[in-house]
Parts: C-alpha cells; sequence; structure tokens
C-alpha cells in the first residue's frame, strides 16, 4: 500500500511501500530529489522566522517543526541533488553547507515573513534581496564606529537624566537604544533615495534620545521644561504638554543632502499620532504635486502592546493603498518590549507575532533582536528599498526590552521576576556594540568611555546654562507665518463672493461634459440647480456648499472632503463627483471652474472608519493654511468613533503644541423620529471641550468653534470664513437633515454677495414692542418653532436664532435684547433633551454675561439621545411647542 507525507504546502516527499510489514524507502529520481530539495529551500523561506534568534532575553525556546522535518526528510535522500539555482549562493557543495547556509540566513538574528504577501513578483525580490544581503552586507569602519558613539550618546543621556532627574519619567531607550539606528539608518537611506521630507509619528518609549541624540533639539531646552518651566514664551495664548509629548522640526545633513525630519506631536493614546502622521505626510505630498511619493517618508513606531490592542492601528493600516489616503508606503517600526504595561505579551494578544495584525494588508515583516544594531540598519535598509521599489508599508519588528519597566519609577519585577532577573543580569545594548567594535580593532574601550564622558561634561554644561533660556517658540511658522493667534475680540469678515462668479460656479458644478448621469439625478440635481442659479433664489443647502467650496478654488485654496460616501452624500444630496451612468468614469465638475485652476477639490469616499479618518484629516489640516479639510460623518453621532482624536488633537492641539488647524466636522443633526442613534451629534460635547469663558465675552480666542446654521448662506459664509480668515480654528458644524431640501430653509443669491457675512445672530421681524416672549432657539428646531407659531397665529412672540454657540455671540445678543420691553419674558427652547443639547452651555452665560435669566424648554433628561418609537417622539415634540409658546 503507498502512503504520502505532506509539506505544509501539500507537495510529497517521499514514497513509501508496505511490504510484508515492513516500511521500505523508495528510490527516487533526481528530478524529485530537486523537488525536494527546492521545498527544503522554500520552506526556510516561509518558516525560518519561527526558529530565528530574535528575542534578546531567551524568554522562550524558538523552533520550528516543518523546518526540523524537512531537514530530516531530505537527508534521508540517496543523493544531494543539485544545489544550482536554489539559493543566492552558488558555492554550495553538499547538503549540509546547504542546510548551514539556510540556517544562517533565515534563522539568525533576522527573520523576514513573507508568507502573507500575494504578489510573487514581491517575495521574489524580499528572498533575493535578503539573502544576498546576509552575506554581502557589511557597515563601513567609520559607520560602525559613528553607531558606536550614537548608542553610547544615547546611553549617557539616560544615565544623566537618571542622575540629575530621578524623580521624573522619561521612557528612555534603555534596552532599546537600536531605535536610534534604526532611525538614523531610514534617515540616511532615504535620503540616498531623493527623499526630502520625513514625518515621524511615535509613543514616549526613546522619544527623549531621538529628539536630542538625533533630531539636534538643545538639550538645555529639555532640562528647561525638566525643571518644571513651560516652553511657552509669556505672550503667547497656550498651556503646553508634558515632556513626552514635545515635537520638534529640523534639518539634517546626510551627506551632500538636506532631510527635513517633523517629528509631530503625540498624545497618551499612544497610537492616536498614527494617522495623523500619514495624513500630514499625504498634505505635504500633495503640496508638492503629483509624482512626488518619492520625496516623502512617513515613519511610525510603535509599541508591542499597543498595536495590536489599539483598533486605530488596523484603521489607519488599512488606508494604506487607498487611492486617497496612500502616501506611498509607510517605513513601521514596532519597538518591541515584550510587556505592555505590566501584562505579558500571552495575556495582552491572542497572536504569536505583536506585527501580526500588519498581515492583512499583505505586507513584509522584518523580526530583528534588538541586541544586534547592524542586524537593525540591514532590517531598515532591506525595507527601505522594498518601499522606494513597491510604494507599499513595510514592517520591522525589532524585539527588545525596557530596562526599568513601564516607566524609571515603576518595580516591574513585582510582575515579571523572571524577566527582570534576566535583564539586570545583562550588559547593555551600547556596551555589547563597543566590545564588538572593539575586538574588530576598530576603537578601543577606552576610547568609548572616554567619548561617554565627554557628552556627560556636554549635558552638565547645558544644564547649568538653563538658567538663561528664554523659550522663542513662535505660534505660527514657515508657511502658516501669514497666520496669527487671534485676539480675544470677535472679527467679522466679509466671506460673500461677485455674483457673476458665483453664477459661473453654480452652472460648472452641474457641468458634466460627456458623461451620460443617471435620469434621476438630472432630474432631481442637475436641473433644479440651474433653476436656482438662472432665478437667483431658492439656493438650497446642497449648492450654497458647491458655491462656497467652488469659491474658495477659484481663489486659490485646496479642499478636501472625506467620509462615507461624501461623492454623494448620506442623503444623496451633494454629487460632488458624477459617475457615468454607462462607463462607471468619475468626473468633478469644481475641479474645472476655469482653464489653469489652481485650486483643487479631493472628493475622498473613506473607509468605513471614523477614528482612524478623522486622525488623518486633522494631519491634512495642519500642514498648510492653503488647505480647507472637511469631514463629515454619516450621521451626527458617528463622531464619537472618533473621540480620541477630537480630545487630543482637534479641540486641544493649539493649546498643546501652538497647532492651529481649520478642520471643518460636519455632522448630520436633528430629532426627526430616527431613534436613539441617528438623531443628535452631542451638541454639549463638543461646547464641553470648549475653552470659552463663562464670565468673560468671548471673542476669537476659543480653541474651536461650534455653530448650528440655519440657512444655506450661513452654512456659505461658514465655510468661506474658515479660510478667508488670517487663522485657523476647527469649526464642528451641527448640519441639517430634513431642512436639506425644504423650500423654507433656503436662501437669495444676493445673500452671498459681496458685502455679506456669517450672522451669529439672527433676530426675527416680528415689531419688538409688541412682544412679551422671546424665545432663543438654534438650528432646524427655529423651524417647528415657526411653523407652530404661524399655525396658530400667536404675534407676540419673537424667536432669536443662536447660529453660532461658541464663541458664544454676546455682543450681538445684547443688541438684540436691547429692542424688547422690560418685563419680556426669555426662554430657551430646544429639541434635545434637557441634559443635551445647547442648554448646559448657553443658560450659565445668558446669566452671567447679560443678566439674563432663562426659562427652559424642552425634552427631560434621558440616558439616550433619543427614543425609539415614532408615537412617543411626536407626543414629546408636540409637548415641547407647547410648552415653548404657552
Amino acid at each position: 500500500m503507498f502512503c504520502a507525507r505532506l509539506l505544509p504546502s501539500s507537495r510529497l516527499i517521499w514514497g513509501r511501500v508496505r511490504r510484508k510489514g515492513e516500511i521500505k524507502l523508495r528510490r527516487l529520481s533526481t528530478e524529485q530529489e530537486d523537488r525536494h530539495l527546492k521545498e527544503l529551500v522554500a520552506c526556510y523561506r516561509h518558516n525560518g522566522h519561527a526558529k530565528a534568534k530574535i528575542d534578546p532575553l531567551d524568554l522562550s525556546y524558538r523552533s520550528s517543526r516543518e523546518i526540523d522535518d524537512a531537514v530530516e526528510k531530505v537527508k534521508s535522500l540517496s543523493s544531494a541533488g543539485s544545489f544550482r539555482g536554489l539559493v543566492h549562493n552558488d558555492g554550495l557543495k553538499n547538503l549540509d553547507e546547504l542546510v548551514d547556509y539556510l540556517e544562517h540566513v533565515y534563522c539568525n538574528r533576522l527573520g523576514l515573513e513573507i508568507h502573507q504577501l500575494s504578489s510573487e513578483e514581491e517575495k521574489s525580490w524580499l528572498i533575493r534581496e535578503f539573502e544576498e544581503s546576509a552575506t554581502k552586507f557589511q557597515l563601513s569602519s567609520n559607520e560602525r564606529k559613528r553607531m558606536a558613539e550614537q548608542l553610547i550618546k544615547s546611553q549617557a543621556f539616560d544615565t544623566f537624566l537618571g542622575k540629575k532627574f530621578g524623580h521624573i519619567k522619561r521612557y528612555s531607550a534603555e534596552g532599546a537604544e537600536s531605535l536610534l539606528s534604526f532611525m538614523s539608518a531610514a534617515v540616511n537611506y532615504a535620503a540616498k533615495d531623493g527623499v526630502e521630507h520625513v514625518i515621524v509619528g511615535m509613543p514616549h518609549r526613546g522619544r527623549l534620545n531621538l529628539l536630542v541624540d538625533l533630531f539636534e533639539l538643545p538639550p538645555e531646552v529639555l532640562f528647561y521644561k525638566m525643571q518644571g518651566n513651560s516652553l511657552v514664551p509669556p505672550d503667547i495664548h497656550a498651556f503646553g504638554d508634558v515632556l513626552s509629548h514635545i515635537a520638534t522640526s529640523v534639518d539634517l545633513k546626510c551627506n551632500d543632502k538636506s532631510v527635513h525630519v517633523s517629528m509631530l506631536p503625540n498624545s497618551s493614546h499612544l497610537e492616536a499620532v498614527n494617522p495623523v502622521a500619514v495624513g500630514k505626510a499625504r498634505a505635504r505630498k500633495q503640496s508638492r504635486g503629483n509624482g512626488q511619493d518619492d520625496k516623502i517618508l512617513c515613519i511610525l513606531c510603535h509599541g508591542d502592546a499597543a498595536f495590536p490592542g489599539q483598533g486605530i492601528v488596523a484603521e489607519t493600516l488599512n488606508m494604506a493603498q487607498l487611492p486617497q489616503y496612500s502616501v506611498g508606503g509607510s517605513l513601521h517600526i514596532i519597538v518591541n518590549n515584550q510587556l505592555g504595561f505590566t501584562t505579558l505579551a500571552e495575556m495582552g494578544r491572542s497572536t504569536q507575532y505583536a506585527s501580526d495584525l500588519a498581515k492583512f494588508i499583505g505586507i513584509p515583516i522584518f523580526h530583528v533582536n534588538g541586541d544586534y544594531p547592524e542586524e537593525v540598519v540591514r532590517a531598515c535598509q532591506l525595507a527601505i528599498k522594498y518601499r522606494t521599489l513597491f510604494k507599499r508599508d513595510v514592517m520591522i519588528d525589532m524585539i527588545c526590552y525596557r530596562q526599568w519597566g513601564h516607566n524609571e519609577l515603576d518595580d516591574p519585577s513585582l510582575t515579571q521576576p523572571l524577566m527582570y532577573n534576566r535583564i539586570s543580569s545583562r550588559q547593555s545594548v551600547p556596551n555589547l556594540y563597543a566590545q564588538e567594535i572593539a575586538t574588530a580593532g576598530l576603537v578601543s574601550e577606552e576610547e568609548m568611555k572616554q567619548k561617554e564622558k565627554e557628552y556627560s561634561d556636554c549635558l552638565n554644561r547645558a544644564l547649568s546654562s538653563t538658567g538663561q533660556f528664554q523659550p522663542q517658540e513662535t505660534p505660527c511658522r514657515n508657511h502658516w507665518s501669514s497666520m496669527v493667534q487671534p485676539s480675544k475680540n470677535a472679527t467679522v469678515w466679509d466671506t460673500g463672493y461677485p455674483i457673476d462668479a458665483l453664477k459661473l460656479i453654480g452652472v460648472k458644478s452641474v457641468n458634466h461634459e460627456t458623461l451620460s448621469l443617471h435620469p434621476r439625478l438630472l432630474k432631481s440635481h442637475v436641473e433644479p440647480r440651474l433653476k436656482q442659479i438662472e432665478n437667483g433664489s431658492s439656493i438650497d443647502w446642497a449648492t450654497a456648499e458647491a458655491l462656497a467650496i467652488g469659491s474658495l478654488l477659484h481663489q486659490g485654496f485646496n479642499v478636501r472632503i472625506s467620509g462615507q460616501d461624501v461623492g454623494r452624500g448620506t442623503f444623496s444630496h451633494r454629487h460632488a463627483t458624477f459617475i457615468d451612468h454607462s462607463t462607471n468614469e468619475s468626473y468633478v465638475p469644481l475641479n474645472n471652474l476655469v482653464p489653469k485652476q489652481k485650486g483643487f477639490l479631493e472628493v475622498a469616499n473613506s473607509p468605513l472608519s471614523e477614528e482612524a479618518v478623522l486622525g488623518f484629516e486633522y494631519g491634512m489640516s495642519i500642514e498648510s493654511p492653503m488647505n480647507l479639510v472637511i469631514w463629515e460623518a454619516q450621521f451626527g453621532d458617528f463622531f464619537n468613533g472618533a473621540q480620541i482624536p477630537i480630545d487630543a488633537f482637534v479641540s486641544s492641539g493649539e493649546t498643546k503644541w501652538l497647532l492651529q488647524s481649520g478642520l471643518v466636522m460636519l455632522l448630520p443633526h436633528g430629532m426627526d423620529g430616527a431613534g436613539p442613534e441617528h438623531s443628535s451629534c452631542r451638541i454639549e460635547r463638543f461646547l464641553q471641550l470648549c475653552d470659552s469663558d463663562e464670565d468673560a465675552l468671548d471673542g476669537d480666542r476659543v480653541n474651536m468653534c461650534v455653530a448650528n446654521p440655519t440657512t444655506p448662506a450661513q452654512y456659505f459664509h461658514l465655510l468661506r470664513r474658515q479660510m478667508i480668515r488670517n487663522f485657523r480654528k476647527p469649526l464642528v458644524v451641527a448640519s441639517p437633515k430634513l431642512i436639506l431640501r425644504s423650500p423654507l430653509a433656503t436662501s437669495s443669491l444676493m445673500d452671498f454677495a459681496p458685502g455679506s457675512t456669517f450672522q451669529t445672530v439672527i433676530g426675527d421681524s416680528v415689531p419688538s414692542k409688541t412682544v412679551k416672549k422671546v424665545i432663543f432657539c438654534s438650528g432646524k428646531h427655529f423651524y417647528a418653532l415657526n411653523e407652530f407659531r404661524q399655525e396658530k397665529d400667536i404675534s407676540d412672540t419673537a424667536i432669536v436664532r443662536l447660529e453660532s454657540i461658541c464663541p458664544f455671540p454676546s455682543e450681538e445678543l445684547k443688541k438684540e435684547l436691547a429692542k424688547y420691553e422690560t418685563g419680556t419674558e426669555f426662554v430657551w427652547s430646544q429639541e434635545e433633551h434637557q441634559n443635551m443639547g445647547p442648554w448646559s452651555f448657553v443658560y450659565r452665560r445668558f446669566q452671567r454675561q447679560l443678566n439674563v435669566n432663562l426659562m427652559y424648554a424642552g425634552r427631560a433628561p434621558l440616558a439616550a439621545p433619543a427614543v425609539g418609537d415614532a408615537k412617543t417622539h411626536r407626543k414629546e415634540h408636540e409637548q415641547v411647542l407647547q410648552t415653548t409658546f404657552l
């Protein structure tokens, strides 16, 4: 009877014949032997990483049963077969040499994982380069000496901080010093490939080492901060951030080339900076024009627990090859401490490697032992070459350890005694490498000690000079130099635009050239817009948006709008992108307003993500003040999937890091019976994030703006104001749903003309002397109140709209209040529940700033944003109206 043994690839290894109770090997042909040898090589190439010596602590036994079985089976063959062409080494003479060669290449200090790649071309290239580099890669003597000095400097830096600032958490590089070797190599190799801009996003670990030892941050700046001082000059309205979040921007010399490096500020949500860095890289790439992928490199550093543990990582990876989010490939490195805070790897993830999450986008992964900086540099070189050639992300998993636990004040031996027994008994990475090059005769250990002493002396001098240090940071630098920090006063900006130009934009916004459009789209979108422009009246929301964006493009600004199905719009109202009904060809009419148009509109239908996409858009917005970046939630409440970037970046980026952003968030909002999840954009949360003063009159110095506009013209002016002003602030717009097409919520074309502006308050035309009650409200609710007033023929009640909620329009409200007689009743009415909406924000300001006591009319407090059945919703709605007026 014939039996077969199979490799994981399901290929026949040898045949066995059973005769009279015995099993004998059947002699295989030379062709069969060659095939089995090829399978042995393939087994090493695919599984060698599992056996590689990549753990500097040797905490777990690493082996590959597949490799062991393959070797055993091939050695049982009757002859060695042919080795020529099997690997990139033609000098092999026998099977033992082949196995030794494969062990050296694939099971050493650097492992290669490529089975997840779908491209055979990429696999073949990686195999060839990996095998050749295993024998040919060699740093020059000068490069090795420089790297040894760099590592020793890092060690001296950490030792110095430990002695002088032992009470401060610094998240040192100790145990992961090879990160500096990686980053230095990445910048240098990238420069050789023509990269001019490197954008770095990273968490705390080793950040200070990189800032000072590699990115040329003066050490006195760091010491000044560590002494408890603020790096924000006293005349700047900002409050700074903690030590481990600070950033830098510097030009580095790489041989005869200059590379600009931007290390972005980060938050304590370790991976939240990922999409921000990628977004900034894309905006930088676009500012240089198409075809500039090779000039920009995004480097993302990760933690081994955070990488698989935080969903924003997967969301960011998923964007890597999407056409409107790609940056030509990012370079990733996991600083793998084999520990997350105090949690061991086997308790913090369900995968073999911390890097396994990256497999789902089919990119190569290099696993490298952090004790061997030269191998880290080799991995970096291979990764850079791959990224340059294939324009794809690439991952390096650098396995290392933390010398002092989560931070320097921690005692990790309480929970990881075995790990820290080994760590405490071993030499440091810099000392190990110094010994290696000393043995090679390149430099003596005494010279290295002298270098360490010289650097420590340098740090001491810097520390002694901190008394003379004065923060010089300016709020707006480089291409942001035209921007200013706003004053406390509220400013009014003429955001109108010439009518003739608006008519041109309106017509061009639905010009579909030779495209064959869906008949329904022609009837419901194109023809009505042309009619609106021709008549100059009944301008709806979508047309106003097109006029705002088109006018900004006409002036040379760039606009990007992203979100889920934004090209069409959730409510099929926008249609900024036309799709040919017969060919599926896409066309953006607003990109063809005039010949040689300077401004460009990018319409990005995003993946089903909020957190990473919003972080990405924020990153784009901080790159240039010439970019209007808009993110639209599919429904308003979907923003809460992006709460971390909103909290950590959007609402606080300027006060922490002096980064201005004009990001616009469109959040469809309104109580219309849609149930708990699709009603409210939770205006109250954004107002709670605003730094508006309850007592002082608000001007432009708030951290972000929150608006609930009621007309298309108001929306038009809001968008234009974002770019016309000489400063940038994030803008949250509670945008409409039901009133997108309402004939009551339209504007005249003259409302967009020069001299017009955004009105923070819209008063009423009811004669003030007849008014006994003034109802203050915001947004869509105005139309329900006005309709009720007309139905009930109520003539003694005025309705005043707050279009801007933050900044709170105190001065405009004072003018409005002055119209009414003493004894007039003032009511705040809202459709949201009492614990939501603007109520908790506005009533205290009415009281403290305007000396007005407001009565509340609205829904009672509720745990959910809305009820779940239509009958209860309608009953509540009627009660709100009755309570407001009666």
